[in-house]
């Protein structure tokens, strides 16, 4: 008897597991989810907080506009909102919201803010939200969430002096974070609350919902465009749609700002607030800045490595990027893919923080050139630009396609690839023990510094998802977990591009050679050696292959290991399975 009728007729019969398993899996994928039994175990999908991985014909309904992206969702909600939002009176403050902008220069929400309290003599309060479950959610690193801490005290200091207070607080469920923030501004007398946009999935719907919600309390929310240099949205291709090619977008990226030189304005930092302020908010002024959360803290040990290597804050941002364009740019173009050569600037932990913007570090390239072309001139600063652009790009393409925000690469064909959850062979990856040097170099520098040059980033890339066939995801998120400078969508982009699953990627049958890597970007072995001490004696080429070039014994000595697989054989595999994954021959 089938099960509605069993029911009907008022049987207390339970079904089968199997058929419970069956029902979920099928109520599952009706809704546009797929079971992925794979993606849970080994937490790929974070079911705390997501529900399964999308199916590719949902995938298709955002492509074909039958589903709103959430970025139109946060726009028709401001744009809905606009009349009323302007209507409401300025009351006793204004409140900037910093999220990833930790700065007071050249920062458009805390600009605005600062100007529409200025203009009605009320005090502008600042305030950061520490949300363990976003760290989680979001895989943020802890060396990440450390620097983040040490950078709002900074900001802290900063502002002090400027009489702006600043509040930080720990909310320890994301779904709270609307309404804290909202009680927060009722708290402190304000009726107007500015921020800067965050593009992943999670930031927009939630933005979108706060604009309803602080309405209904008489608080106007504004949140505007600052993260990108061009916003997302602002370039379109001939046929009318976003590029999913870099190289067309950024023609169109540089010609849209050399048509509109205003999106190079540097915005002033905040004005003072009155005086008073210390006296009417010195309850937030004495506040402390929160420690990290359980789930996100360093040891000991970690903490004194990572601080001696990052120093927080905005005036470590610009000092570092005034020394790079001063004594390194020129050359860039010729040196930036070799790891030992420390010619890149080391900002991405600064960009991805927000301690400084894309915005400052483009319009100070440029006048370090000889012309106003974004595209002309020195060849190291035109490089380095068309460099910082590719954050741009990623962040366009995360509007558009606001799936790969939700485990599905850009291209959801390729969920089809069977991939391998070898654990022995991942975890060789994560501690540098594959046996193949480059490759063990450049993954103890990320899991000694937090950090891993961007040619070694590729290499790794490559060898986890096409040499190993391991779920590039959960590279991806080792990646976001270790990372200082981690940002979802260059992160995600750069993941795409190795394992041929992303926008704009090498085809998949170009797979890198593990070996030839390191014989191009690290010719006389000095990033091998500072990473892989095992090999440090180890002369000439032998220290790319050291056991089939005559360096056996040293190696074996010194405990290094022998390579994990052999790099032909898996090369064959791989491209077997990209076949069978997508039923053809081409990429």
């Amino acid at each position: 008897m089938p099960l509605k009728q069993a029911t009907l007729n008022g049987l207390k019969r339970k079904a089968s597991p199997q058929l419970e398993a069956h029902t979920k899996r099928m109520k599952s994928e009706e809704a546009g989810f797929k079971d992925s039994k794979s993606e849970e175990q080994y937490n790929i999908v974070d079911r705390q907080f997501y529900p399964p991985e999308m199916t590719n014909e949902r995938c298709a309904q955002y492509n074909t506009n039958r589903i709103e992206r959430p970025m139109q969702t946060l726009a028709r909600a401001q744009q809905a909102t606009e009349e009323e939002r302007a209507s409401i009176d300025v009351n006793h403050a204004v409140v900037h919201w910093f999220k990833c902008d930790l700065r007071i220069n050249d920062n458009k929400s805390l600009h605005l803010a600062s100007k529409l309290a200025k203009s009605h003599g009320v005090p502008l309060i600042c305030l950061h939200i520490v949300s363990p479950q976003d760290y989680k959610a979001h895989m943020t690193s802890p060396v990440r969430v450390d620097f983040v801490l040490r950078t709002l005290e900074v900001l802290k200091e900063d502002l002090a002096r400027l009489d702006i207070p600043l509040y930080v607080e720990t909310v320890k469920k994301r779904k709270a974070i609307p309404g804290r923030i909202i009680e927060l501004c009722e708290k402190w007398g304000a009726s107007h609350l500015f921020c800067n946009i965050e593009y992943e999935v999670d930031e927009l719907r939630r933005e979108a919902l706060m604009t309803k919600k602080g309405l209904e309390k008489g608080i106007a929310v504004t949140a505007v465009h600052d993260t990108c240099v061009v916003a997302p949205g602002q370039l379109s291709s001939g046929t009318g749609g976003q590029y999913a090619v870099y190289s067309p977008w950024y023609r169109a990226w540089v010609a849209y700002i050399h048509r509109h030189p205003g999106q190079l304005q540097i915005f002033d930092p905040p004005w003072p607030n009155p005086k008073s302020t210390h006296q009417a908010f010195k309850d937030i002024f004495n506040s402390p800045i929160p420690e990290a959360p359980e789930n996100k803290k360093l040891t000991d040990e970690e903490k004194i490595r990572f601080r001696s290597m990052w120093p927080p804050g905005e005036h470590e941002a610009r000092e570092r990027l005034g020394k790079f364009l001063k004594e390194r740019v020129e050359k860039y173009k010729d040196t930036r893919n070799f790891p030992a050569a420390n010619s890149t600037a080391m900002l991405s932990v600064h960009l991805a923080s927000g301690t400084l913007s894309a915005r400052t570090a483009v319009a100070q390239a440029r006048d370090a050139n000889t012309t106003d072309a974004l595209d002309a001139g020195n060849i190291g600063i035109k490089g380095w630009i068309s460099e910082i652009a590719w954050r741009d790009f990623y962040k366009h393409v995360l509007v558009n396609w606001p799936y790969i925000c939700m485990n599905k690469p850009f291209k959801p064909e390729y969920t089809n690839i069977r991939w391998e959850y070898d654990e022995d062979l991942f975890q060789k990856w994560c501690r540098g023990q594959t046996g193949f040097p480059f490759i063990d170099a450049a993954m103890r520098q990320l899991n000694h510094m937090g950090y891993m040059h961007n040619r070694a980033r590729m290499a790794v890339a490559s060898f986890l998802a096409k040499d190993l066939l391991i779920d590039w995801r959960r590279g991806e998120r080792y990646f976001m977990e270790h990372l200082i400078d981690g940002d979802f969508a260059s992160n995600n982009g750069g993941w795409g591009f190795s394992a041929s699953t992303g926008v704009d990627p090498q085809p998949y049958f170009r797979i890198f050679n593990p070996h030839l890597q390191g014989e191009r970007f690290d010719p006389e072995g000095e990033y091998i050696r500072k990473w892989v001490p095992e090999l440090s004696n180890v002369g000439g080429k032998a220290i790319h292959d050291p056991y089939e070039r005559g360096a056996e014994r040293e190696a074996r000595k010194n405990g290094y290991p022998k390579a994990c697989m052999d790099h032909k054989v898996s090369r064959a595999r791989a491209l077997a399975r990209y076949k069978e994954g997508l039923g053809r021959d081409t990429a």
